[in-house]
């Protein structure tokens, strides 16, 4: 019972998942980038996160916000770990905070960053990493995560390299948008869809201009600003603001998988031990 249940299931969600890519003729190349923090005992690089902070405060928090983290994070372990009156300092040079009176107070470490709003501003990138952890892969099905790891982290990493130039299909692309192979939600021009009316190029056209480039930072560690490490410094950066508390829930997890592990043992031996006078027995008639 169990068996078809898994299999109907199974079953269903491909063919939803099929359903809906017909719908919508998504096609995206992902890139499948090893981050420090995968795996069961993979952990944030803290100067990785440092770069990241560093990239994002430069180049992302010009058009993007992160409303829902507080700045005194940065000072957390597992984290960019910022020393206490860096992240002050830091604080105070963001915006200021808006009062209820129309005055403004600067702002300090217990608040959160600054939020962006208005015409040409970009989503929050707050939750971002964590909203697109559950991304299901180029085909849809969830396999590709479950094996490949592909989720919040690869999708910014991926839709910050994959921007293009336009298909032979659109060569004058669509007015104030740029072609991103990677980008899954974005408008396609009649001349790059089949009779189906399904895109026959993978990604799609973003409002977005590429942020990022070679040498647009200079990172204090060293290492050199090249576009990749821009993108994926960026990208572990925002995995971390969206799980800041990804690192705790790793070592609890392996803590309850020990003690269940040492449980089993103890409650096998002591069966053993109970049941060894009744099993070793023969029952003669």
């Amino acid at each position: 019972m169990m068996r078809k249940i898994a299999l109907s299931a199974t079953s269903a969600l491909v063919l939803a998942s099929g359903a809906a890519m017909a719908a919508t003729g998504a096609h995206v190349e992902f890139t499948d980038k090893a981050f420090a923090h995968e795996g069961p005992f993979g952990k944030f690089d803290q100067m990785q996160l440092q770069r990241g902070l560093q990239v994002f405060t430069e180049i992302c928090s010009s058009c993007h916000g992160l409303k829902y983290v507080p700045i005194r994070t940065l000072a957390d372990p597992n984290g960019p770990q910022l020393p206490a009156d860096q992240v002050r300092a830091y604080a105070a040079g963001l915006d200021a905070v808006p009062l209820a009176d129309g005055e403004e107070r600067a702002r300090e470490w217990t608040d959160h960053f600054p939020s962006r709003a208005g015409d040409g501003m970009g989503p929050d990138l707050s939750l971002m990493a964590k909203a697109r952890a559950g991304f299901h892969g180029p085909y849809g099905t969830g396999m590709s995560q479950l094996f490949n790891g592909m989720g919040g982290p690869e999708y910014i990493y991926s839709i910050l390299t994959h921007f293009e130039d336009n298909p032979a299909c659109a060569p004058e692309g669509i007015d104030g948008y740029y072609y991103n192979s990677a980008f899954p939600n974005g408008g396609v021009p009649d001349s790059c869809k089949d009779e189906h009316g399904i895109s026959t190029v993978p990604g799609s056209w973003i409002a977005m201009a590429p942020p990022l480039m070679d040498d647009m930072v200079t990172y204090a560690d060293g290492t050199p600003a090249t576009l990749d490490q821009l993108a994926e410094d960026a990208a572990s950066f925002l995995y971390w603001a969206a799980e800041p508390k990804l690192m705790a829930r790793k070592q609890a997890g392996f803590i309850a998988v020990t003690f269940l592990v040492v449980l089993s043992a103890l409650l096998f031996l002591t069966n053993k031990k109970l049941w060894a006078g009744v099993k070793g027995k023969k029952v003669t008639i």
